[in-house]
């Protein structure tokens, strides 16, 4: 299995998820409280988990790719916003090269944060020790906080790419 197929579309899935998360909650709480809701007071609030975790997906492909991943300005205020973000995260790693992603594996990604720290990879030890576990510490975040302020989300909706695959228990004979 190439590195492309391991991730990108677990990434495609998981973000599909996280939309449908959003609707349930509208359905459930005030989204005005939600959007800014947080796990901790040195933690981020729900609208910058999402954010990030879009980030990181496409931050992702586009460190692999070579390319430059689409700018998407942080200001996303309401469920409908984080929804469209979503959406414009999946198109981009859908119109990803698999090929270009997968040689990827073999480049130097160089990440600089905001204060001029770094942290420098190679392509497969980015991919597999901070970029995977990245995406999925925030998405994590996200469906934590709505758990914690009372929306009613499961592990199946966590997991409801997997619908799917899955099949009724057997039958008493």
């Amino acid at each position: 299995m190439s590195a492309y197929q391991s991730t990108v579309p677990a990434f495609i899935a998981m973000l599909t998820n996280m939309r449908t998360w959003l609707d349930k909650a509208a359905a459930q709480k005030s989204e005005a409280e939600l959007i800014e809701a947080r796990l901790a007071p040195d933690m981020f609030p729900l609208a910058r988990q999402y954010q990030i975790a879009s980030d990181a997906a496409k931050g992702t492909g586009a460190r692999l790719t070579g390319v430059e991943a689409p700018a998407m300005p942080d200001t996303e205020a309401s469920f409908a916003e984080l929804k469209a973000r979503c959406d414009k995260t999946i198109a981009y790693l859908q119109s990803i090269d698999p090929a270009a992603y997968d040689a990827g594996i073999g480049r130097e990604v160089v990440i600089t944060f905001p204060n001029g720290a770094g942290m420098r990879f190679d392509g497969h030890t980015f991919l597999t020790g901070f970029a995977v576990p990245n995406f999925y510490f925030h998405a994590m975040a996200a469906y934590s906080i709505l758990r914690a302020q009372g929306v009613e989300i499961g592990k199946q909706d966590f997991l409801a790419h997997l619908a799917p695959c899955m099949f009724p228990p057997p039958t008493a004979n």
